[in-house]
């Protein structure tokens, strides 16, 4: 019988005790990140009592790993130095035990090289090498490179469970002073279970993304539940600062093809793997998924040269002037304040770009998490500025270009139905809002989001449609001054010249069940421009509803008043209407065509100069 010759890498290895006693007092260790962790180095070195091994920092970007422990940092033998707040570190960091390094992750590789943040000894989590006597970095690239460059001792850590990587992940065995074998399994990350508010709320995110968007990702049931709706998507793109499963299954999803891409077009890139054993086994020796150091990930410049780049942020609370406060709780691995710098920054370069900050209305506890303002709260982000759409589970509030007013009016129509009472009181009190605001407080339980659609006429116009909402005030009073007299006189029957707020209000509060208004949007989401109206209205005593509607002189001809009339009928007939009325100016020929295309026969009589339409809901054409 043959026997198998061994690699001859493994003559190389050395036991954890003959690094160890290569660790002198005062020096700094850089420690790979999350599950690029080298554990059995780092447990050997928390568990050690050697007299060298005191007084040591030990440095990783972040931490999330398991290896250190907040009891093995309360020994006093180690401090932790780190770039991120999060997990492990939250609580160590206020009891004094850690110290966080403010910085944009960017400019981290330039600390390093500089020798502000010097570095004694590495500590790198690799594969096995390959024939060619290259071994992988595996799931966490960082700085690791620059650590490894300034580092006057480096040790591999050869783990058999990490996948093979493609990207900047390659270095060559004899780069390593030490090597030892890992006795540890990598550092996976469970999924997170989804619950109905959650899943609601990444439909409303997936909702204003579009085909050819570039996405980051980082990790929490917000991020797991999104594939299932980005699913539909074309020709997206992955730029994020980790690889989770929920990526892994929305590429697998087909939606995800990187053409789109100014930069690595064709990879889904990235700087760390955060997950389960199917995501290692799905990235192993796997060419589409891009490995970088996070001077290339997380650099602005490099993230804005994808177009339609979406930075989607989970935070913990948002307040009606957009200050946000961030996760800073072990078990929310999210974006720091060094991280949102530089995607912050990438997506306003980015052409088409926007960022989305997504949140439960309510928190775990029944407690609001929309505040007339949080700026007391710690974890403070306070970049209003920066921050394009709001996202909870109950819709959208789009903030880009709005005035604080409008701000504050969209965020309490996405608060949860209960609170949206005191925070209008409180905006009024705070003068954030008119003194006069009127506001419906049934209309927040009757909202119809599952009215929400989107359509393209020709010419590739993509029109979004939606219910109304009281924050549309400012965009129909510019939609109203875009008309011509003419137009005006079609709509309201009179030469009206002014539409102040106090009239503009009230057409915008509607109750939803005896009033319904749709608008029409074109623009990308956080530039949407309102193009287009219809409303229906109940009659007192009959099963009928009265309509109108009308659409911006440059979009019409597209069949956009078609689809908006064809919508109300459907609507109309959903709540039980059983014939649609109108009143149509004798000259509105092109109004009066429009009915006639639609599904159901319309019936004109003429009163005075004025035709009065029915439709019968229940006689379809055949």
């Amino acid at each position: 019988m043959l026997l198998k010759k061994k690699p001859s890498w493994r003559k190389k290895l050395v036991s954890t005790g003959d690094v160890l006693n290569q660790i002198e007092p005062g020096m700094n260790i850089f420690i790979g990140t999350g599950s690029a962790e080298p554990r059995t180095l780092v447990n050997c070195l928390m568990h050690s009592k050697g007299y060298s091994l005191q007084d040591l920092t030990l440095i990783q970007l972040v931490s999330f790993g398991d290896a250190i422990s907040y009891k093995a940092l309360q020994s006093k033998h180690y401090r932790l130095k780190t770039f991120f707040s999060g997990w492990v570190s939250a609580e160590a960091i206020s009891a004094g035990q850690v110290d966080l390094v403010p910085s944009r992750f960017s400019a981290i590789p330039l600390l390093l090289k500089e020798g502000q943040i010097p570095i004694d000894v590495a500590f790198v989590q690799i594969t096995p090498p390959n024939r060619a006597g290259y071994c992988s970095l595996g799931v966490g690239v960082d700085v690791a490179r620059r650590a490894m460059a300034q580092a006057n001792f480096v040790v591999g850590e050869i783990n058999h469970d990490i996948p093979f990587t493609s990207g900047d992940t390659f270095v060559p065995l004899d780069k390593f002073d030490m090597i030892i074998e890992s006795t540890d399994p990598p550092f996976y990350f469970p999924r997170f279970p989804i619950d109905p508010v959650f899943d609601k709320l990444a439909a409303n995110v997936a909702s204003v993304i579009d085909d050819g968007c570039c996405l980051a990702f980082t990790f929490g049931p917000i991020f797991e539940a999104l594939p299932k709706y980005l699913a539909t998507k074309k020709d997206l793109g992955i730029h994020s600062p980790f690889i989770t499963d929920a990526v892994m299954d929305l590429i697998k999803s087909g939606a995800v093809t990187n053409r789109k891409k100014g930069l690595y077009r064709g990879k889904s890139l990235t700087a760390y793997a955060l997950g389960s054993k199917d995501l290692m086994h799905f990235l192993d020796k796997n060419p589409i998924v891009e490995f970088q150091s996070i001077e290339n990930v997380f650099n602005p410049m490099e993230i804005g040269r994808n177009p339609r780049f979406v930075f989607i942020i989970p935070v913990r609370r948002v307040d009606l002037s957009s200050h946000v406060a961030l996760h800073n709780s072990k078990g929310h691995v999210t974006a720091g304040p060094g991280q949102m710098a530089d995607f912050f920054n990438g997506a306003e370069i980015s052409n088409g770009g926007y960022t989305i900050v997504a949140l439960p209305s309510r928190n775990r506890k029944g407690e609001p998490n929309i505040h007339i303002s949080v700026e007391n709260t710690p974890d403070l982000l306070s970049l209003p500025e920066s921050i394009d759409l709001v996202a909870t589970e109950q819709g959208i509030a789009h903030l880009r270009g709005k005035t604080l007013r409008e701000r504050a009016q969209a965020l309490i129509e996405v608060a949860h139905p209960e609170d949206r009472p005191a925070l209008v009181e409180g905006a009024k009190k705070a003068n954030i809002l008119y003194k006069d605001q009127i506001f419906l407080a049934d209309s927040a339980r009757f909202y119809p989001s599952e009215i929400a659609t989107q359509y393209k006429f020709k010419d590739d116009i993509n029109v979004r449609f939606r219910a109304i909402k009281p924050s549309d005030e400012d965009q129909m009073r510019r939609l109203f001054y875009r008309f011509s007299d003419k137009a005006i006189y079609y709509r309201y029957f009179s030469p009206i010249k002014t539409m102040p707020h106090e009239k503009m209000q009230e057409y915008v509060n509607v109750d939803y069940q005896n009033v319904l208004s749709l608008v029409g949007l074109v623009g990308e989401p956080g530039k949407q421009t309102i193009i287009a109206e219809a409303r229906f209205a109940k009659h007192e005593h009959k099963p009928f509803v009265d309509i109108a509607f009308v659409v911006d002189e440059d979009y019409q001809g597209y069949g956009i008043a078609t689809y908006l009339s064809q919508m109300l009928a459907r609507l109309a007939k959903d709540r039980g209407a059983q014939a649609m009325t109108a009143d149509i100016l004798q000259s509105n020929m092109a109004m009066l065509k429009v009915l006639e295309k639609g599904n159901y026969p319309v019936k004109a009589s003429m009163e005075g100069n004025t035709y009065a339409l029915t439709i019968d809901l229940n006689s379809p054409k055949r």
